[in-house]
């Protein structure tokens, strides 16, 4: 992380994620008092002091959702459906679906020792960083991404030989879910993820084309507890707005176009447009990509401007318009034109 002193000799830490942020909101801001399950969603810049490589950055932007006030298996199984959504409606292929469950505080004790055990005897032999791990969290030490740290990595115990009767069930019913769902995955008992509050479930998509993770998470029912809330479990993913971009524009390049302008109103005098700036204000508040002329130009100028900007219609506001309450519309593609009346209501209902 990025740590530093700053002018007042404070330490400061940038933001590195999403989640924690997520979960002090919910604990100092009333957020537990609006009832459960509680969903929420974040675009943030996050930082973070490692190693710069493809998609991943120091100062990213990172999208996340979280599920917080239920531990049934549903919660993660919506979370991950939400997340596959995203692929399939941005059409990102090859993106596979990697499940595991970590246990909790009480099945992962007797499997640290176990890992420890199977560790020590190379313990000399890890990076500087899997040896910090190794007495805090040595579950962390498999995902390790230096090469000599995963090659002793091989063969070490697997965290779902030791998981608890109610850690089990809940891996079961998440599997039966997914397979009931048509959900595809595979179980990686390696996944781990890199951050020490989650338990039970994790996951990842991960890009078949080059075996990087695109998105990722899982639950974690301690950590509102942690930061100093109540006993509550939650559940959540997150992905790199980088990382996720690179992927889409392998496959779509292209595809991404300017929102069109859906109306323009040209305007004849200054009566004219004093009617149509409260005319486009009404038709922007509900969602409608309308402009008109501020530059005043002349109507043929404000009809090359319509048509520059690709204005699926046009309508033409002067005195007699306004006195009729009623004008013409311009289908710009056909040229076809029909008489509208002058309300927000009836352009929109005409428009949508």
């Amino acid at each position: 992380m990025y740590t530093f002193l700053d002018k007042g000799d404070r330490s400061i830490t940038l933001r590195p994620e999403g989640t924690a942020g997520v979960v002090r909101s919910y604990i100092e801001d009333g957020l537990s008092n609006s009832g459960v399950p509680l969903k929420l969603w974040y675009n943030m810049p996050m930082y973070r002091y490692e190693n710069v490589q493809k998609g991943r950055y120091r100062e990213f932007r990172q999208i996340g959702t979280e599920v917080i006030g239920t531990d049934s298996y549903l919660a993660d199984l919506e979370v991950i459906l939400i997340a596959k959504s995203i692929f399939e409606k941005l059409e990102i292929p090859n993106i596979k679906l990697n499940i595991n469950s970590i246990g909790c505080s009480t099945c992962r004790k007797k499997y640290q020792e176990a890992l420890r055990d199977f560790i020590r005897p190379n313990y000399d032999k890890y990076c500087d960083t899997c040896k910090t791990r190794f007495e805090k969290n040595p579950m962390r030490i498999l995902d390790c991404k230096e090469k000599k740290c995963k090659e002793m990595n091989v063969g070490a115990p697997i965290i779902l030989d030791y998981l608890c009767e109610e850690c089990k069930k809940h891996f079961e019913d998440l599997k039966n879910a997914l397979d009931n769902a048509n959900v595809e995955y595979e179980i990686d008992s390696s996944i781990v993820r890199g951050l020490d509050y989650y338990t039970k479930t994790v996951f990842e998509f991960i890009s078949e084309d080059d075996g990087l993770t695109t998105l990722g998470g899982g639950r974690y029912d301690g950590l509102i507890k942690e930061i100093g809330g109540q006993n509550t479990p939650a559940v959540g993913f997150a992905t790199g707005l980088d990382r996720l971009i690179d992927v889409y524009n392998k496959y779509n390049e292209g595809k991404v176009k300017e929102k069109n302008m859906k109306l323009y109103i040209a305007t004849i005098g200054k009566e004219a447009d004093m009617f149509s700036t409260n005319l486009v204000y009404k038709l922007r508040n509900e969602g409608i990509f309308v402009e008109k002329d501020i530059c005043g130009r002349s109507i043929n100028s404000q009809f090359k401007y319509a048509n520059k900007n690709l204005a699926e219609y046009v309508i033409t506001i002067g005195e007699n318009e306004i006195k009729e309450n009623k004008a013409k519309i311009k289908n710009m593609e056909t040229g076809k034109e029909e008489i509208i009346e002058l309300s927000s209501e009836k352009i929109q209902e005409y428009l949508l």
